[in-house]
């Protein structure tokens, strides 16, 4: 272990025992900022590195994995496009750091220790190779896949052994190899018996094929030429948390991925678009009641977590929404908010044509859309072309139900400015807000300090075009910056609005409270019955049902105690006499 990945190490266990101050949002518009002068200047940004990756206030108190591993990949990038021999430790501690961190950061470390072995051979250090790409079979074992990454792995330890002379070694990787023919587990899952079931994601994204096979890696961070459809097949576990992304975790002894344990990314099949359609239609065609809810990923996001996080939302509804991915190309690390913010807004115009194909083809009664974070500006900028397009006034049929904003990181006068025109798309618009939420506030400083409109507290944007929800209490993970997914109650309130387009006054949790510019509303973590909504809702709109007679049968069916049963009816009472 070098002296860095001892630090590393260290910084790592601080970040899991350490507890962070409430109600801070750090800010990381210096690690961004390094990444803009790597392209311009890469031996200042090297020395600026070095010197932030030994900075708490760069890393955060306690020290934010993310942030780190991020840092660490800029490292082994410089040191390996100036040509300096220590690239090949940067990228082997940029490896294990991520393999030891894997559950934390869902990140893959094969492609570092690849780099790594490469360059250590490229240094006459074969020995470093060959250690090298043993780990990176480690971990490509620990994904529960053999695949063809797999299969090339054994086939370069094959060569790296046979190269030192180790002819049983070479021979073990050959058996090895030869073992792999075997049917794997990405095609042999069945189903429900087997602990874990599977959800299709439809998709469209404009990211360009990596040439990668691997479902994880299938598509990368740059920027495709076309909008391209697909399916990708996602297992949720028997034993899935609401709001939760399962994946293995060290610290419960699991090294290999499980389906009936962890949300898993099984496969990706690109279509064409009659087929696509074809496929959407047939899931309305036995019950034309279900709802189609469009997710859009924000920054630092891989198409495989899209994938992931987007089967768990709708999976978590229980009620049978069909859902769809749109993921633009973000690069997947934090240090790359420049160049997300670069690519962005033209999957803006790619998004503005899906959805309106969406709306002419899906066969959905009902499309709902949530963006998050960065991918609000590509829904902003769809929406307010298909409203320009359509020359769309108030009072016009709107051709979206529910619309929510979760976080935007779009500047709050533009926001409010584009909602104004894009309104009447919408049967109602909700705006998700957090005063911690660190991505924004870092964004805020990059921007000339402008106010962006997912922030909340005393900057929280009022407009009649939507209701404003601040969420600061649910600010609670890592980045405080998925807190409209990870927290259950949201996810009833998400819920709610689904079933029944309910205003805020009548919403569970909500209290209103005055802005500048109008009324928002504060969401009291604890008030509602979440757990206990979330499956009656979820039954409630499965079955179609509608009076209160009828919603207290199912409650009792649900529910054993009396106190739980008065608890909900009394939530439910007042979403029913919202919309009678």
């Amino acid at each position: 272990m070098t002296q860095f990945t001892r630090f590393v190490f260290l910084a790592f266990l601080a970040s899991l025992t350490a507890v962070p101050a409430p109600g801070r949002a750090q800010d990381i518009s210096r690690v961004i900022a390094l990444d803009a002068l790597a392209g311009t200047d890469p031996f200042q940004a090297l020395q600026q590195v070095d010197i932030a990756l030994r900075d708490p206030i760069v890393l955060g108190t306690p020290p934010n994995i993310r942030i780190l591993v991020d840092l660490m990949q800029l490292r082994a990038d410089l040191l390996d496009g100036l040509g300096y021999v220590q690239a090949a430790d940067a990228w082997a501690d940029l490896a294990r750091t991520r393999a030891f961190a894997r559950t934390e950061l869902g990140e893959d470390p094969v492609p570092a220790f690849i780099k790594a072995a490469k360059a250590y051979e490229a240094q006459g250090a074969v020995s470093s190779a060959r250690t090298m790409i043993e780990a990176a079979i480690t971990a490509e074992e620990e994904t529960g896949r053999s695949d063809a990454v797999l299969r090339d792995l054994y086939a370069e330890l094959v060569r790296l052994t046979e190269l030192m002379g180790d002819d049983d070694a070479a021979d073990r990787a050959r058996a090895a190899l030869e073992a792999l023919a075997s049917p794997s587990l990405e095609t042999s899952f069945a189903g429900d018996d087997d602990g874990f079931h599977a959800v299709d994601v439809y998709y469209a994204t404009d990211r360009a094929r990596s040439g990668d096979s691997h479902p994880a890696r299938f598509y990368g961070g740059e920027r495709g030429d076309r909008l391209e459809l697909g399916i990708a097949t996602v297992t949720i576990p028997n034993i899935h948390v609401a709001g939760q992304v399962e994946k293995p975790s060290i610290w419960r002894l699991e090294f290999r991925a499980n389906p009936s344990k962890h949300i898993l990314l099984k496969s990706v099949e690109p279509v064409d678009p009659d087929s696509f359609y074809g496929r959407l239609q047939d899931e309305f065609e036995e019950d034309g009641q279900r709802d189609l809810l469009v997710f859009i990923h924000g920054y630092n996001t891989s198409f495989e977590y899209a994938a992931q996080r987007t089967a768990q939302v709708v999976h978590d509804m229980g009620n049978g929404t069909v859902p769809v991915l749109y993921s633009w190309p973000s690069r997947d690390t934090t240090i790359g908010y420049n160049a997300d913010a670069a690519v962005v807004r033209l999957s803006g115009r790619r998004l503005a044509r899906f959805l309106e194909d969406l709306v002419l083809r899906s066969g959905a009664r009902s499309i709902n859309v949530v963006a998050h974070s960065m991918g609000n500006r590509a829904l902003t900028d769809a929406l307010e072309i298909m409203a320009l397009r359509r020359d769309a006034r108030p009072g016009d049929q709107p051709i979206l139900d529910q619309v929510m904003f979760a976080a935007p990181d779009v500047d709050a006068e533009l926001f409010g400015a584009m909602a104004g025109t894009f309104a009447p798309l919408a049967q109602r618009m909700t705006l998700y807000a957090s005063s911690t939420d660190w991505a924004l506030v870092s964004s805020g400083k990059l921007h000339g300090s402008a106010p962006r409109a997912g922030l909340g507290g005393d900057v929280i944007l009022a407009h009649p075009a939507f209701d404003s929800i601040d969420m600061t209490s649910l600010g609670d993970d890592m980045l405080a910056h998925n807190y409209f997914s990870n927290d259950s109650s949201a996810l009833v309130d998400i819920m709610t609005l689904f079933w029944r387009d309910v205003p805020p006054e009548r919403r569970c949790g909500l209290q209103a409270r005055p802005a500048r510019d109008g009324t928002v509303w504060e969401y009291r973590e604890g008030v509602c019955p979440s757990n206990d909504l979330i499956g009656v809702i979820s039954y409630a709109q499965s079955r179609h049902l509608r009076t209160s007679n009828e919603l207290r049968t199912l409650v009792a069916d649900l529910l054993s105690e009396e106190s739980r049963v008065e608890r909900v009816m009394s939530v439910l009472d007042q979403i029913l006499d919202a919309v009678r």
